[in-house]
């Protein structure tokens, strides 16, 4: 029997990231959608109830699993609710505001005996993917340099949208920031060190909207940059080993791809085009070899899928909610560093 599936908000997230992947994933049924727009909702999923609150969702007993895509400022608040009423949590990220919310929530679901985790779709971007794979083969040797960024070209602040607004969680740094400490948590574990720059570099912004990251290793140094004022982005990753370097330009394609009413299975779902594959130059019994790695298919799906075994078989989360928790923390660093105009140790 699929897992009754209730959403909060029903905005970009909410809209574009979640319904149409669980749509593609047969276990689950989106069963009911807090918004104040059931027009839009009922236009992707006709059979789904539209309630006006978030304590009507909750009192729903058939209810196992509830998505939260409302802004930042609500996470905690609504995932503590969905906790107490015995749901299953998903959490858009950021997970909290505060590592401390982060904690409470992880030992609340304890508690409680439910399942908490957060949507960090971007583990399964399709250029995040081919990285990952690669280092596991070792081409380039030991790592000394990995880049990664996620710049744009926003020259006029949005100030209507809260994400940009002068509240707790919002700027860039939670915003996109938040995908690329995953990733590189995720690779690497904790660093010992962390040094950031925070900017509002465009008139009128009234949140962060550049940082740049500097997290140290042991051997090796990521290095994370986002910006609002770049018309032409340098390379997305960016690797330097010993024995070689890669190089890949582009973003995975499924954002886009979900916007344009694809969805997982569709052909060509999560893959990039030759034009976009990433370069590798390494070398090869003392031979210099240079050429084109094809980039592995994205697949935003396998969260949910991960997911639903997780509920139905207990198998592992596909984001353990401490991981997300460490993702904030990284990001209270940050503050630390630029606040203090240093480099700060990472306990």
């Amino acid at each position: 029997m699929a897992i009754q599936t209730g959403i909060i908000g029903y905005g970009l997230s909410g809209s574009v990231f979640h319904a149409p992947i669980l749509r593609s994933v047969p276990d689950f049924n989106v069963r009911t959608v807090v918004s104040s727009d059931p027009d839009k909702v009922h236009r992707d999923l006709p059979d789904t109830e539209v309630v006006d609150s978030v304590d009507e969702l909750l009192a729903d007993p058939e209810v196992q699993l509830v998505i939260i895509t409302s802004p930042n400022t609500t996470h905690y608040e609504y995932a503590k609710l969905a906790i107490e009423a015995g749901k299953h949590v998903v959490v858009e990220k950021p997970f909290t505001v505060t590592s401390e919310e982060a904690d409470r929530l992880i030992a609340l679901a304890a508690e409680r005996g439910v399942l908490l985790t957060v949507y960090h779709n971007r583990r399964w971007d399709n250029d995040f993917l081919t990285v990952r794979n690669l280092l596991e083969t070792g081409a380039l040797g030991k790592l000394t340099i990995y880049q990664s960024q996620f710049s744009r070209y926003r020259p006029d602040p949005q100030l209507e949208r809260w994400r940009e607004q002068a509240l707790p969680g919002s700027g860039i740094l939670y915003d996109l920031g938040s995908h690329l400490i995953d990733q590189a948590l995720f690779l690497f574990g904790k660093p010992r060190t962390l040094w950031a720059d925070l900017r509002q570099e465009r008139e009128g912004s009234q949140a962060h909207d550049y940082f740049h990251l500097v997290l140290g290793y042991p051997s090796h140094r990521v290095i994370l940059h986002a910006g609002s004022l770049v018309r032409q982005a340098g390379p997305k990753f960016e690797l330097h080993g010993d024995k070689g370097s890669f190089l890949k330009y582009g973003m995975d394609p499924q954002e886009g791809q979900l916007k344009q009413g694809m969805r997982p299975g569709d052909a060509g779902w999560g893959e990039d085009q030759p034009d976009m594959y990433g370069e590798l130059s390494t070398e090869l019994s003392g031979l210099a070899v240079q050429g084109e790695i094809e980039t592995l298919p994205g697949r935003y799906q396998a969260f949910y899928q991960g997911l639903a075994e997780a509920i139905l078989e207990g198998g592992p989360l596909p984001v353990r909610p401490e991981e997300a928790r460490d993702v904030i923390r990284m990001i209270e660093y940050a503050a630390e560093s630029h606040r203090k105009g240093c480099t700060v140790e990472v306990i």
